[in-house]
């Protein structure tokens, strides 16, 4: 492998090379020059320069500058291309007793929402962690049984089963003696 020379112009990560697409596509979107935005964020335009071309690493305070500045949602600078085409999400297999979670998709709207695919084995207990204020799990089972939702009060749930509580406080999963497949929708709102 050759090392980066200091005038590779490539992106740091995948990350920063979409937030600089943001930026850039944002401030030209409102008509504005680099340096207009660079004085309405308190930046430099080197370095408003060196983001939009991916090549930064900023804190949460220089995209929250710029957010502001742009007049935006700070997620709108996290957001990457909404049109990936068709998405297809290969199942995947399961080892005995084995507790699957995996993220099959997240969907910026006015919401951020992911979908989850949960598989728990029998007789297994997971603990919820709180997530953000205003979240919203949904949770369907696939198959099986379940008890699910807050810690203090949670459902039983059967095959075809829905429930939707406040994610944002401790919640649970359990199962019985049969394996469960659910799927869970996290809707967080979009911090502004």
């Amino acid at each position: 492998m050759t090392p980066r020379s200091s005038g590779d112009r490539r992106p740091a990560s995948s990350t920063a090379g979409a937030v600089g697409v943001q930026i850039r596509r944002r401030r030209e979107q409102r008509g504005m020059s680099s340096a207009e935005l660079s004085r309405r964020a308190g930046l430099s335009k080197a370095t408003l320069s060196q983001l939009e071309a991916g090549r930064g690493n900023p804190t949460i305070e220089t995209l929250d500058a710029l957010a502001i500045a742009l007049r935006i949602p700070l997620t709108d600078l996290l957001a990457r291309d909404t049109d990936p085409g068709p998405v297809f999400v290969p199942g995947t297999d399961l080892a005995d007793g084995e507790v699957g979670r995996e993220l099959l998709r997240r969907i910026s709207s006015g919401n951020s929402l992911e979908i989850w695919r949960l598989r728990m084995p029998p007789d297994t207990r997971l603990d919820g962690v709180p997530h953000a204020t205003g979240t919203i799990e949904h949770l369907l089972v696939s198959s099986g049984h379940l008890t699910a939702g807050p810690s203090d009060a949670p459902t039983d749930l059967h095959s075809g089963d829905l429930l939707a509580f406040a994610g944002d406080a401790p919640h649970i999963y359990r199962t019985g003696p049969e394996t469960a497949d659910v799927t869970v929708v996290i809707a967080s709102p979009i911090i502004s």
